[in-house]
């Protein structure tokens, strides 16, 4: 039996399909202005912040036939890959994302579909 650490705890979990796993950064439970906002607000903002942890391997593209179908053929799926990847922090609908707890840690899965807008630390230029 292989030891589970912190480091290496998450790569047992693979992200399956366009799905990106995202660690949550804890919200701030009060506005700019300094007022305190209940639990219940906060649940309802539409738009969070994350970090993105696993992605899964992209859009299936289907695989084109040949003319002769009597060869034998690698049923291969190839995937058209996502642009989040691992590292960067992300501004999703939070309706659409899908709360889960793994290892004492909270997490949310959303579709890329979800993901408005990505920050990534290298230089994209």
């Amino acid at each position: 039996m292989l030891g589970i650490t912190a480091d290496n705890k998450l790569k047992r979990l693979l992200v399956v399909g366009d799905r990106v796993l995202i660690k949550p950064k804890d919200s701030s439970d009060r506005t700019s202005s300094g007022l305190y906002l209940p639990p219940t607000v906060q649940e309802k903002e539409q738009v969070q912040s994350g970090y993105v942890i696993k992605v899964g391997p992209g859009y299936p593209i289907p695989v084109a036939t040949e003319d002769e179908p009597w060869k034998e053929t690698e049923e291969k799926v190839k995937y058209m890959p996502l642009q989040a990847q691992e590292g960067d922090l992300a501004l999703y609908l939070q309706r659409n994302a899908i709360e889960v707890q793994y290892e004492g840690e909270q997490y949310v899965i959303v579709p890329q579909s979800s993901i408005l807008m990505l920050e990534r630390m290298e230089d994209l230029g």
